[in-house]
């Protein structure tokens, strides 16, 4: 299992704050998180239900993450592992992730997914879901696995989607000549993108985009 305890800042403040597996007991806590993080007109059916959080933790413990400040739980990152062939790359995110349900979980695949990340609104600004994306990253080296992988929403193209291709939106991402809250972050976080893939997700702000992107492990060898 896994917990690690280090020191995040907000402004001119320094917290403690813990990384752990999340629990049953963590259950309502998680789901009452999703629900302040993404309020309506987001879909409810969409935040997560005590079942598929029940799956998480039994299907793939070690992917069930959440980060403590003070005692309260300020957000929390899961993932299961899947084979992943990068010559076929293009699935949608029900089909991976098992609907969130995740019992497409692989103990025997290459790859750990990203299934969802949250953040609880009232901790905004202590870049949490970095420490969270680096636990993950820990995770794939202890594993020995050959990447981390996840497709990433891609809010702002519904803006530029009639002046630029997906493919040309997001090379300008890549040189900065534009910004996106989600795929700058992942960029910022050591993501590289592999593929653009339509349909990954029905979502009118990133016109049904999922954007993959990886972050390889450096200590595995390319396999031959």
């Amino acid at each position: 299992m896994y917990r690690k305890e280090q020191f995040v800042f907000r402004k001119d403040q320094v917290y403690q704050a813990t990384v752990r597996n999340y629990t049953e007991n963590d259950f309502n806590e998680l789901i009452g998180i999703q629900q302040r993080a993404f309020p309506p007109p987001f879909p409810s059916e969409l935040w997560w239900n005590k079942d598929q959080l029940k799956n998480h933790v039994e299907h793939f413990p070690l992917g069930a993450l959440c980060v403590e400040i003070d005692g309260r739980i300020a957000g929390s990152i899961t993932g299961l592992i899947v084979d992943f062939d990068e010559s076929h790359p293009d699935h949608t995110w029900d089909e991976i992730t098992d609907e969130g349900y995740i019992r497409t979980h692989n103990p025997n695949g290459n790859t750990l997914y990203v299934v969802d990340l949250c953040i609880e609104p009232d901790f905004r600004g202590f870049k949490l879901a970095k420490v969270l994306m680096n636990a993950m990253y820990e995770i794939v080296v202890h594993m020995q696995l050959d990447r981390l992988l996840g497709g990433g929403r891609i809010p702002t193209y519904h803006t530029f989607s009639h002046l630029f291709t997906i493919e040309e939106y997001v090379n300008k991402l890549i040189s900065g000549q534009y910004k996106d809250p989600v795929i700058t972050f992942l960029l910022q976080c050591g993501r590289t993108p592999i593929k653009a893939v339509k349909g990954y997700l029905e979502d009118k702000e990133s016109c049904d985009y999922g954007l993959l992107m990886q972050w390889k492990n450096p200590f595995q060898q390319e396999k031959t």
